[in-house]
């Protein structure tokens, strides 16, 4: 990939359900890394049309950033290595690797030319995914929307650093320009931004869920592994709305991947965010969002 098609160390985070083909190809035409969840196509069918169709319009675009394919390698996900050979076929030019090790990916994407990032929540899965060769950590830290991490930005970027000389994506309540600049201050080379896309145009939220992300603030943001027995941030409202109890929450269930993302209604109806919620005023396209990033970074250079 060319960074030279980067206006911004930005890359649209992928989030599960929520970014489709129109969020990427917004995205890289407005000068950020775009991606998605594999699983948001429903099959592989749909995959293979929906990277077809990023492929194929963005082509149309001369200086467009790259895009990148968030893969989930947990082992209860029967559909990843047929996702794998899609990223393959279409030349990701980045793969990036969640909940399970990036060990399958790394050979086969490097073979064209790709590059393979890896969520990583802890030190030592960041040191796991270091010795397989990855060229990329997210450090997905405390605060991020979904998935989250426990460990603050400044204790986890410096640690990794000890270690790791590729490239750095911080993630966790990253919601503006200034935030971005902070991270490379820190030593991160992109940043992940997910909640800050949800109420956008290309966004696949449904509007309910979009305004109340827009309404939302910090205190909004209910930590929990009763969802899907991993540690994640859910709006409050939305877990109140179909019957939790948010001060007493039930005990998490084993992970399990394909139970998880064949359960719609779950989904539909239990909505993650991260704590930067509080610096969204208002629904925009990607572009907009961009644009409006890329002045409040301009100011802190």
């Amino acid at each position: 990939m060319s960074a030279n098609n980067i206006c911004l160390p930005v890359i649209q985070a992928p989030m599960f359900l929520l970014s489709g083909p129109d969020m990427v190809i917004a995205s890289c035409r407005a000068g950020i890394i775009g991606s998605f969840p594999s699983p948001n196509a429903r099959t592989v069918n749909i995959l293979d049309q929906w990277l077809q169709q990023i492929t194929s319009e963005l082509s149309e675009v001369p200086h467009a950033a790259p895009w990148a394919l968030n893969l989930v390698m947990h082992r209860s996900n029967p559909r990843r290595h047929d996702d794998l050979e899609l990223a393959i076929k279409y030349r990701a030019p980045i793969v990036i690797t969640a909940l399970g090790s990036p060990a399958e990916a790394v050979e086969s994407v490097h073979a064209y030319g790709g590059k393979v990032y890896a969520d990583v929540t802890t030190i030592d899965f960041a040191r796991r995914a270091a010795a397989v060769g990855v060229d990329g950590l997210a450090l997905v830290c405390c605060g991020a929307g979904g998935h989250t991490g426990l460990l603050s930005p400044f204790a986890f970027v410096d640690e990794v650093r000890q270690f790791f000389d590729g490239e750095i994506i911080l993630s966790g309540a990253i919601s503006n320009g200034r935030a971005i600049r902070a991270a490379e201050v820190l030593g991160a080379d992109y940043v992940y931004m997910g909640t800050r896309f949800i109420p956008t145009q290309e966004s696949l939220a449904q509007d309910e869920y979009k305004e109340m992300v827009v309404e939302a603030s910090g205190a909004d943001i209910v930590t929990s592994d009763s969802i899907t027995g991993v540690k994640a941030n859910w709006l409050k409202g939305s877990l109140e709305k179909v019957g939790f109890d948010v001060d007493n929450m039930p005990p998490p269930g084993a992970i399990n991947f394909l139970e998880a993302a064949s359960d719609a209604k779950r989904w539909r109806d239990i909505w993650a965010a991260g704590q930067g919620v509080g610096s969204i005023d208002r629904q925009q396209s990607v572009a907009e969002v961009v644009e409006q990033l890329t002045d409040e970074y301009r100011s802190c250079l």
